[in-house]
């Protein structure tokens, strides 16, 4: 009977090393994942152009555009 609880003992010994070592690895995962996103917050306003200023370059291209249509009309119709 001894060894019997000497063996369960051993084996809850064992499921909760198992159970630690998988805690572990997932909160480095997370850290790791943290550290990820925290990077891409970092980078996204450097990297990339906000919606609202690409609506103004678009803006300013088609007001260009415009006035190039525009004196080319008057062009063919001289």
């Amino acid at each position: 009977m001894e060894q019997f609880h000497s063996l369960l003992e051993m084996g809850i010994w064992v499921v909760v090393a198992a159970i630690g070592w998988f805690m572990r690895e997932l909160w480095g995962a997370v850290k790791a994942l943290q550290k990820d996103i925290h990077d891409v917050e970092v980078m996204l306003p450097t990297q990339y152009v906000q919606k609202n200023e690409f609506n103004d370059a678009l803006k300013r291209i088609e007001d260009m555009l415009g006035k190039i249509f525009d004196k080319l009309e008057n062009k063919v119709d001289k």
